[in-house]
């Protein structure tokens, strides 16, 4: 049986992706990069272990809720509420990525 542990995880609004202080909205259909530094450090993964990342644009009701679209979220009312598609881009043009950095 596996265990799972969490490390680092991580709730952010994309919409404070640049700022806390400016929010600004995703453009449907562009490609946008998001960067962001676990603040953990020193994680050791031994031999045969895996790192999953999880993306995903709510994780109610644990955190906020996420109506999918630029409102407020404390007032944003039932109409507001919509579904949404996370993409996550692997071509050429626009690679993902993670940065893992190795000691040895």
């Amino acid at each position: 049986m596996a265990t799972r542990r969490w490390f680092g995880v991580k709730c952010s609004g994309g919409r404070f992706r640049k700022s806390f202080e400016k929010p600004e909205p995703f453009i449907p259909g562009q490609v946008t990069e998001v960067k962001y530094t676990l603040p953990d450090v020193a994680h050791t993964f031994q031999k045969g272990h895996r790192v999953m990342v999880q993306i995903q644009s709510t994780w109610f009701p644990l955190v906020d809720r996420n109506p999918q679209k630029y409102v407020d979220i404390y007032h944003a009312k039932d109409s507001d509420f919509q579904k949404a598609t996370i993409k996550v881009h692997h071509g050429a043009t626009a690679a993902s990525k993670i940065i893992l950095p190795v000691s040895k």
